[in-house]
């Protein structure tokens, strides 16, 4: 009998450590910060841990600590679950300090083996703030499935060399260099939005690096008056990215790409396209490339992740 009662509670006890968590505004869930529930998975954790976030504005400075591996975050409507803040380069903290671009973010991913599905993450900071982030993720394995990225200058900071990204069915809007970073980053069918003529990516790849941002069957898009941008500029010198059969409004100037006005990022930076619409290669910088059929091969998930395959989780 004993035994019996023994098997019960080692049963019920691994049925409480997999329930998932709600959060909710009006009370309904089990928190209703994005925070608490973040705070509650414990550290060292080594499982999945699935948190649903009902529809709402989470107005929070978020964090998910290096040690709190595994956490899938779900929204319930990408539209209408809303992750967002507004801190920027220049504001002043209440201890005294001054918010830098990497301080500035939203939400700090700072842990390995997360998803994320249906969630707007966002900074709202403002048109002239600045560099504000949304998300400042640095942790490897990390992968966004139908979400948005909504800011302005500096939105999504792809940090962590060696670390991998992927972004799938994403929207991702802003200004000045809104995607930018050392990870190894792939975005496959998504809408990457321009608000004003300035640039696309600020990549900052390692040279040991092989690939930096690959954008796969995306469609680039801005607003009305905007008539001027570049598909990226070298943070780093050996900046690596690639357009592959992506659609390309005709905001994208001619010329494709920009050295950052240092002419010796020319000789290492690794710009480089393949078969995209809206494109003018012949007008595109000499110092880019167009990729050949068997190089253009070499850009699938398992050649540039190796063994982690996100489509398989």
């Amino acid at each position: 009998m004993k035994g019996v009662v023994f098997c019960f509670l080692v049963l019920s006890i691994s049925v409480t450590a997999q329930k998932e968590m709600v959060v909710a505004k009006d009370g309904s869930g089990d928190y209703t910060s994005v925070q608490d529930a973040l705070d509650a998975i414990p550290v060292g954790n080594e499982k999945e841990r699935i948190i649903r976030i009902k529809n709402g504005v989470y107005k929070e400075r978020l964090v998910l600590d290096s040690l709190k591996n595994y956490v899938t975050l779900i929204g319930q409507d990408k539209d209408r679950t809303i992750l967002t803040y507004d801190n920027h380069t220049g504001r002043i903290l209440p201890n005294g300090d001054t918010v830098n671009t990497w301080t500035s973010a939203s939400f700090f991913l700072l842990a390995n083996h997360f998803k994320a599905r249906n969630i707007t993450f966002e900074n709202n900071a403002g048109f002239t703030a600045g560099q504000a982030v949304a998300v400042f993720a640095k942790g490897d394995q990390l992968s966004f499935i139908n979400c948005r990225f909504v800011g302005f200058q500096d939105v999504l900071f792809c940090s962590g060399a060696g670390s991998r990204h992927y972004y799938k069915n994403c929207y991702i809007e802003g200004t000045t260099d809104f995607i930018f970073g050392s990870s190894t980053a792939v975005f496959q069918d998504c809408v990457i939005h321009s608000k004003k003529n300035s640039h696309i990516t600020a990549a900052s790849t390692p040279q040991e690096s092989k690939y930096g941002f690959v954008f796969i069957h995306c469609k680039l898009t801005a607003d009305s008056a905007v008539n001027k941008v570049t598909l990226g500029r070298p943070w780093r010198p050996y900046a690596s990215v690639a357009y592959i059969k992506c659609t390309m409004g005709n905001h994208i100037i001619p010329e494709g790409w920009d050295n950052w006005r240092n002419v010796a990022n020319e000789k290492t930076a690794r710009y480089s396209e393949y078969k995209s619409a809206g494109t003018h290669p012949a007008s595109r910088v000499k110092w880019s490339r167009q990729l050949t059929d068997k190089e253009a091969a070499k850009y699938s998930l398992k050649t540039i992740f190796g063994d982690w395959n996100p489509e398989q989780e």
